[in-house]
């Protein structure tokens, strides 16, 4: 979903796709069974013009003189934009559905989406949680997470704005009562043994006050996975009685 070399969405017939970004089987990829046997192409003009697309869907990556130069040669490129929420999210969908002439497919995937925000809503009633990330960042207002964490009933506990990083004196004199991890699946399966989720502090919080994972699949992208990691949120709720 990343790569401008892409036609790829999950809307779009598998043989009008001729390419994929190199990244579409990596852990944090939601669709990386879906990818399997289709065709990955760098994110360069030469690969691009090799296969001739007439829409290249992109999130981020690649020069921006790229762009310029595929439409100039009439390709229509089309851009995922960031989203702090999920109304961010369905314009992205819809956007790129538009592009693809698939709007039916694009108004089932809203839907689909709607229906799990509607399901996690209120789950946690208010309670207060820390997300956090083996590289010791986590996320304030004005980003998609903080809206996950809402949208099953969380109260971010992290206040400055954006995509902050975690103190880890403060984590080990004042550790939250709750944490939301993030992509440590990934972080397990990639390793890092100079990052902060090596850290014995930051393993123990993690160890002791997590009250779910979410897999990196459905946070790295301002799509419906957000919708999905909320679900997750949501099932990990207790029953108000056990709060």
């Amino acid at each position: 979903m990343s790569a401008p070399t892409s036609t790829s969405w999950r809307s779009a017939p598998r043989a009008a796709i001729v390419g994929l970004s190199t990244r579409a089987d990596d852990a944090d990829s939601l669709l990386r069974a879906r990818a399997a046997g289709l065709p990955r192409r760098r994110v360069d003009l030469e690969s691009a013009i090799a296969v001739r697309p007439q829409v290249v869907v992109r999130y981020w990556g690649g020069d921006p003189r790229l762009v310029a130069a595929l439409e100039a040669r009439g390709v229509r490129v089309v851009t995922i934009d960031e989203a702090a929420d999920f109304a961010g999210v369905r314009a992205n969908i819809r956007k790129v559905a538009q592009a693809l002439a698939q709007p039916a497919r694009g108004e089932a995937l809203v839907r689909d989406m709607d229906g799990r925000l509607a399901r996690a809503r209120g789950a946690w009633g208010g309670d207060s949680v820390l997300y956090l990330t083996p590289s010791g960042v986590t996320a304030g207002p004005g980003t998609l997470v903080d809206a996950t964490l809402a949208a099953a009933g969380l109260t971010n506990a992290e206040t400055r704005p954006g995509y902050q990083t975690v103190s880890l004196e403060g984590l080990a004199l004042d550790p939250p009562k709750r944490v939301v991890l993030g992509f440590f699946d990934s972080f397990q399966a990639a390793g890092d043994a100079w990052g902060p989720g090596r850290h014995r502090v930051l393993k123990r919080v993690a160890r002791e006050r997590a009250v779910a994972s979410l897999p990196g699949a459905t946070l790295s992208c301002p799509f419906w996975g957000a919708a999905e990691a909320a679900e997750i949120l949501a099932a990990a709720a207790p029953s108000r009685g056990s709060r």
